[in-house]
């Protein structure tokens, strides 16, 4: 049944168009606070180039407490790789759908337009999400959130109705999955891991790097993190 109700929202998502091993700590040189650097000619004041950096993340070792600490981050970052790209992937349809969607005028072609883009992700990619374990969808939900900026369970309210939404939460709660999930790296440390583990994917070419909607800053989560060890766990 868990895997019946995360497929759901992940098609109705994805369909309709709502919205690897390197270990190394972080320093981030934001583009927002580097200066455009100018070349110019001694006892010359006209600017002649100026070249605009990139964010540019350098890593450090990382640091565990002990080996189940250590084993527990393996196990996160194996489950991240995994679903990242269907949360990608969503994001993407999110663009594409609605920008497609603009130019239907007509609400029954845009219905019948939508069931064909359905069946196609059924199709394709319907067997690989089937395959989620329950702390795999539950990261996906996150994901979708960090892409997305809405929960899924926001985005099926919005795209069907409001009972709907509470039905699938309610299936998923049953399996300790939660469609009203969000992604907080600035409150929740496995949140900042996901994070930390995307940005080391990102770096070493593991995935294709896309961008949160969401507002946080990598660099100072870590130096939170950092200076704020996470509790124990039981």
């Amino acid at each position: 049944m868990f895997r019946s109700a995360i497929l759901g929202v992940f098609l109705m998502i994805w369909s309709l168009g709502f919205s690897q091993e390197t270990e190394r700590d972080s320093i981030l040189f934001p583009k927002d606070t580097v200066e455009d650097y100018y070349v110019r000619f001694e006892g010359d004041s006209i600017l002649l180039s100026s070249i605009e950096l990139d964010e540019v993340y350098i890593f450090g070792k990382l640091e565990f407490a002990d080996k189940n600490e250590r084993l527990r981050y393996l196990i996160l970052r194996r489950k991240t790789l995994k679903v990242y790209p269907y949360a990608k992937m969503a994001a993407e349809r999110l663009v594409e759908l609605n920008d497609s969607l603009q130019h239907i005028t007509k609400k029954r072609h845009q219905k019948k337009y939508t069931k064909k883009v359905q069946k196609y992700i059924e199709e394709e990619f319907s067997g690989e999400l089937k395959k989620l374990t329950r702390t795999e969808g539950q990261i996906l939900v996150k994901l979708i959130h960090r892409q997305t900026g809405e929960t899924a369970f926001d985005l099926v309210k919005e795209l069907r109705s409001g009972w709907r939404a509470f039905w699938y939460n309610t299936t998923a709660s049953m399996f300790k999955i939660s469609l009203k999930e969000e992604f907080l790296p600035e409150q929740v440390h496995e949140d900042y891991l996901i994070e930390d583990i995307l940005q080391r994917a990102f770096s070493a070419n593991q995935l294709v790097r896309q961008k949160s909607v969401l507002d946080y800053d990598y660099a100072q989560l870590t130096n939170k993190w950092k200076n704020k060890p996470p509790a124990p766990q039981n």
